[in-house]
């Protein structure tokens, strides 16, 4: 069974740390990890977490900057 996860890009804006949703990726029962990308990050920078019931533009795992 494939964990359903997504995709985020941190962005600052106004000197706070946004969290833009720019895919999906499902972890395999064999500890593998798929990646399936929306839009490509300018900066490089992604973050794949767990779904949860957070809104998607919001401040991200714990934290803003």
């Amino acid at each position: 069974m494939s964990t359903r996860m997504k995709v985020l890009c941190p962005m600052e804006r106004k000197g706070k740390t946004h969290w833009l949703r720019i895919g999906s990726a499902y972890k395999n029962a064999d500890g593998s990890i798929n990646v399936y990308l929306d839009a490509y990050p300018a900066n490089g920078k992604l973050q794949i977490r767990e779904l949860d019931d957070r809104k998607e533009d919001d401040d991200g795992p714990e934290h803003s900057s």
